[in-house]
């Protein structure tokens, strides 16, 4: 018997769904919080008779054992201080409490936005530019997979095409659509457009040549055929790779929200970054992935709905 796509009961499922998240954050916890993990710096909290040794500073461990040693056999106050991870990696409860505090924290320029204004300024630019990819990218990827002309006239340039890389046409888009957030829109239609074509035009192919037989059988001719026979089998198939396809537009959104005037998220992660705020610059990350994956989940739930009838919906 095989056991290769076994289904697993749903309390299994919920275990190692929650399992998934549990490790890395289990693992977060134990090198922010025990010191014998990692923790390569120190952190002062008194100089002693050190005097370049800042209060609240981080300084390599080696060199703070090292200068309080100094500091003990010269008969001196020697430094004191605690074992820390650099600045870089905050401690999972830095992360929690900027994660509520960046929503409530007013922008220290009177003129910037909020962060949840950031925030949703982002999530447009991803809708819109996925949008407008997939009004060209679904049609043209079915016709692709369907006609062999097409696909022969279509998919060689789609092939080069999308082995370029889709920031550098940063300065081209700026130069045509202005400063302002269509040549960001731009920037992620062109990095999700042509693989979208690609993707749907090999699910469309994968169509059971059976079912086309028998409506040819019936009486369809080749549009009735595509129509009534070969988007309604692969419409849920187009749908599952348009949710991989949407995780493709947000890897684009920080790349593409850097070209003209930065905004949205990147421009919040960019400022947090410049004065070394990094729970902030994580707790913005984290955000995005849970935007992401709620999206997904989203998705999924409604594809289970419109789809009942197709065997491995769920």
């Amino acid at each position: 018997m095989s056991y290769v796509a076994k289904e697993l009961s749903q309390r299994n499922k919920l275990l190692l769904g929650l399992s998934s998240f549990l490790i890395p954050i289990l693992i977060w916890c134990a090198v922010s919080y025990l010191p014998f993990i990692w923790h390569p710096q120190v952190q002062i909290t008194n100089s002693g008779s050190v005097t370049y040794l800042q209060v609240d500073s981080r300084v390599d461990k080696n060199t703070f054992y090292r200068e309080a040693q100094n500091a003990v056999n010269a008969g001196l106050a020697p430094p004191q201080g605690k074992l820390v991870n650099p600045i870089y990696l905050p401690a999972p409860h830095e992360v929690a409490k900027a994660l509520v505090t960046a929503f409530v924290t007013a922008p220290v320029q009177p003129d910037a936005p909020w962060f949840h204004q950031s925030l949703w300024h982002s999530i447009k630019i991803v809708f819109t530019a996925f949008f407008i990819a997939s009004l060209v990218g679904i049609p043209l990827g079915i016709l692709c997979g369907f006609s062999a002309s097409i696909s022969q006239l279509t998919e060689p340039f789609v092939e080069f095409f999308r082995y370029l890389p889709a920031p550098a046409f940063g300065a081209l888009a700026v130069a045509i659509l202005g400063i302002n957030d269509a040549p960001k829109i731009a920037i992620i239609v062109i990095g999700t457009l042509f693989q979208q074509i690609l993707i749907i035009a090999n699910t469309t192919r994968m169509v059971d040549r059976g079912l086309i037989e028998a409506g040819y059988t019936l009486g369809t001719n080749k549009l009735k055929s595509l129509f009534h026979v070969v988007i309604p089998a692969v419409l849920p198939d187009i749908y599952r790779d348009l949710r991989v396809l949407l995780g493709w537009a947000w890897t684009y959104l920080i790349v593409s929200e850097l070209i003209g005037t930065t905004s949205g998220i990147t421009w919040f992660i960019t400022q947090q970054a410049r004065y070394q705020n990094f729970d902030n610059v994580y707790a913005a990350i984290l955000i995005i992935g849970v935007i992401g994956l709620l999206c997904d989940v989203i998705l999924m739930k409604l594809g289970q709905r419109m789809f009942k009838w197709k065997a491995g919906a769920k």
